[in-house]
């Protein structure tokens, strides 16, 4: 099974991005794709791609980079401090992942996102930095589904 999975509170302005993305990959995924969104407590990941063999993972950031700017990591081996605390969750997504592999519950395969958010005010919708960076990152994703896109362990768009 194949699934992409959109983290985020739709009421915080850019913490909704994860959600976005998700939303517009399911307008275009293949058949075969599940898309599913999260909302809050990212320990709901464990069980979400129980029994995935290939998932994409997209999520707001706060870690003091320009707002929209993306990260995407592959998670076949150990992500180390690079990514810690990126997050806006209790867990960040990379605490979650290294979990899992302590758990051997991580998927076969396993991309991660993260978009740069510019803020988090209650009620606000996304950024225009983030509106532009979750249809990017959709492409992205959509792009690696169909055997385009990148397969490199980390990069970072400007």
């Amino acid at each position: 099974m194949r699934l992409v999975i959109g983290i985020g509170n739709p009421d915080r302005g850019d913490d909704a991005v994860g959600l976005a993305v998700a939303r517009r990959v399911r307008e275009a995924a293949p058949a075969d794709v599940t898309v599913t969104e999260l909302d809050g407590d990212q320990l709901k990941l464990l069980d979400a791609w129980d029994g995935a063999g290939e998932v994409y993972v997209v999520d707001a950031v706060c870690s003091g980079g320009r707002p929209g700017a993306t990260y995407r990591f592959d998670a076949s081996g150990p992500l180390g401090t690079r990514f810690a605390h990126r997050g806006t969750h209790t867990f960040s997504l990379a605490e979650v992942i290294e979990l899992a592999r302590a758990l051997r519950r991580l998927p076969t395969r396993l991309a991660g996102y993260g978009i740069e958010a510019a803020t988090f005010t209650l009620g606000a919708g996304l950024s225009p930095e983030a509106e532009a960076a979750a249809g990017a990152v959709a492409g992205q994703i959509l792009d690696e589904l169909t055997g385009g896109g990148p397969r490199c362990a980390w990069e970072q768009s400007a």
